[in-house]
């Protein structure tokens, strides 16, 4: 059962990230650092929050450092050196990418590391409690803390929340958004 679930996993993950590749290259720093109105988040926020996310995250699923550091922040020029998962949105509206292509390859590394990781993990490791309960405050109220089991946060669970689903959610932030700056969604 395990072989099937990794197969879906990296299929998945890997279709995912094709989506957010296939986006930033049919958009422009202009289409990205679009502010439609007051209130409403730039491409740029949603871009980075999930990619900087899925960076942070690995740390806690695969005991890796981020690749997000400062020398990143000098070659991209985020606006906003944060993820803003715990900025309000009258703060991260103010998010813009510097230097696109910059963020792209970043984009990219945190991607491709995390595709060459699931390659490598085993289905036992899929078991393992990252986040034991009680869960600690700055995870108590997240979606994955209605899916954690009895014991907390296995492996799996954080795969599925942190990478999979965040990132769909994200995705389809993005694509609404491109409909803002005249550009179409990615699927039907």
């Amino acid at each position: 059962m395990y072989e099937l679930v990794l197969d879906s996993l990296r299929r998945r993950m890997r279709a995912m990230h094709s989506l957010y590749h296939d986006a930033t290259a049919t958009m422009t720093v202009e289409h990205v650092n679009h502010v439609e109105r007051d209130g409403v988040l730039p491409i740029a926020f949603s871009l980075f929050h999930y990619t900087n996310m899925e960076d942070a995250a690995f740390m806690v699923l695969a005991g890796a450092p981020p690749i997000w550091d400062a020398a990143w922040q000098d070659r991209v020029g985020m606006a906003i050196d944060d993820h803003g998962k715990e900025r309000t949105v009258e703060e991260m509206v103010h998010q813009r990418v510097g230097d696109y292509e910059a963020f792209r390859e970043y984009q990219r590394a945190v991607f491709d590391r995390t595709e060459s990781w699931l390659d490598t993990l085993v289905g036992p490791e899929l078991d393992e409690v990252l986040v034991p309960r009680p869960l600690p405050p700055v995870v108590a109220n997240t979606y994955s803390a209605r899916v954690a089991g009895p014991e907390g946060i296995r492996r799996l669970d954080g795969i599925e929340c942190w990478l999979y689903q965040h990132g769909l959610r994200h995705m389809g932030e993005i694509e609404l958004a491109r409909g803002f700056v005249g550009l179409g969604g990615m699927t039907s």
